[in-house]
């Protein structure tokens, strides 16, 4: 009997579609263009509401990576417009409008984040707010107009928040007819977001679907993205506008949980960023729950899936846990830093927290004689407030040379010089007056 073996490449396109993938739509559409050869406009819009991109975020930026590996063309677009907007996609409360000015400070390193993964040279970056600044009353009702109220209060977390007596407020409406503009904006062929993008992705096939671009908005279009691959409209001025390939496809990614076994969120500050250090990335993989481990492997590394079924059956035959941690937090911090930092941190972690020795170089901290040890914890950044600081001290997680130390009005005294200060299970510094 014959058995129909897929080629290298289509391999390569099953694993694309499905590789921490929740949905795809359409995927039959999409994966007949993929084997097809077709070179696609791949898009993905993150908003700078944070300063940080963090795991979470990095899966679909993995995604992108992917896609270009394959040869297509990746257009990722920074929300400076729509971060000040804000989306209501994963929020259970109306989130706060944001300054343009807080905006453009989040996002002074995106870039550099974005491209700790992305392949430069294969990258179009767009900023948003080029193209909705000038969008006017009259371009958002036609935008508005292949849309209903209904459809939007009927998504999970909006209707919850109805049913709850909460406010939902009319610019929170608006923001998926911008999503949705993004992507003919940057003409694309594919979108990719988590699933808690859905309707949002939705509304960019919508627009494709019914939208008619004015002259200008398609030299836009055709600036943008250097003339390369086919234009979506490619007639001459005053000639018919037609959609070649039809609305955007969808590839929605899953969510994954963060190290307290939330969402991962930078507004519940349970996130591993792409900026952290690598001994700090590498103590917070090993904090994750052990139930989260295959996750990580999948979303968060390109570990082969072999590998990853591997690990995965050899943890349900009893295997230690901390040993496929190690792996996963050593493959983490090689893909932002280096596999030299990795080793450094790996071996940092083993004595600190296995062998619970002090490490070697801690920095120091300059104190005075009789200075609260509220203010010096703060000042070491081992805690973002005295409150922060307060609740350490209540949960016993400050230790002067191995002393426990649990009052809140403790100070420094001259006798502390040259002693260790731990603040939780990672943080030193040596007390110098």
């Amino acid at each position: 009997m014959y058995t129909y073996r897929m080629t290298e490449q289509e391999q390569k396109i099953d694993e694309l579609l499905s590789r921490g993938v929740a949905e795809v739509i359409d995927r039959e559409h999409l994966k007949a263009r993929l084997i097809k050869g077709d070179v696609l406009r791949v898009k993905l819009g993150i908003d700078p509401t944070s300063p940080n991109i963090h795991l979470g975020r990095s899966i679909p930026l993995l995604k992108l990576r992917d896609f270009q590996e394959l040869g297509h063309q990746v257009m990722f677009i920074v929300g400076d417009f729509t971060g000040q907007i804000g989306d209501t996609s994963d929020k259970e409360s109306e989130r706060p409008m944001l300054s343009e000015d807080l905006v453009k400070k989040n996002m002074e390193t995106y870039l550099s984040q974005a491209f700790k993964v992305l392949n430069k040279s294969k990258t179009t970056v767009s900023f948003n707010s080029s193209w909705l600044n000038s969008l006017d009353l009259k371009k958002i009702g036609e935008l508005a107009t292949w849309f209903s109220l209904s459809e939007f209060i009927a998504r999970d977390n909006v209707k919850k928040r109805l049913d709850d007596g909460k406010r939902v407020s009319l610019r929170e409406v608006l923001y998926p007819l911008m999503q949705g503009y993004d992507s003919v904006m940057v003409d694309a062929d594919i979108e990719i977001g988590g699933t808690d993008q859905r309707f949002n992705m939705l509304a960019g096939r919508v627009i494709q679907k019914y939208y008619v671009p004015s002259s200008e908005e398609r030299q836009s279009v055709e600036d943008r993205i250097n003339g390369n691959i086919r234009n979506r409209w490619g007639t001459p001025e005053g000639g018919s506008i037609e959609f070649h390939d039809g609305p955007q496809d969808i590839i929605m990614t899953n969510l994954i949980l963060g190290t307290d076994g939330r969402k991962m969120s930078s507004s519940w500050g349970n996130t591993i960023n792409l900026l952290d250090i690598p001994n700090e990335m590498f103590g917070k993989i090993m904090s994750v729950p052990d139930e989260l481990i295959g996750s990580y492997f999948i979303h968060c590394t390109r570990v082969p899936m072999t590998d990853v079924a591997t690990i995965e059956n050899d943890m349900k035959s009893g295997s230690n846990p901390r040993d496929a941690k190690l792996r996963l937090a050593k493959e983490i911090v090689t893909l932002y830093h280096s596999a030299e930092d990795a080793e450094k941190a790996e071996q940092y972690f083993i004595d600190t927290f296995s062998k619970k020795q002090i490490p070697e170089n801690i920095s120091e901290v300059s104190v005075g004689d009789g200075e609260k040890l509220l203010d010096i914890i703060v000042r070491a950044g081992f805690a973002e407030s005295k409150g922060d600081a307060r609740r350490k001290l209540e949960q016993g997680g400050v230790e002067i040379d191995g002393e426990r130390i649990t009052d809140m009005n403790s100070v420094v005294e001259s006798t502390h010089d040259g002693k260790v200060l731990k603040v939780g299970k990672k943080d030193f510094v040596k007390i110098v007056f």
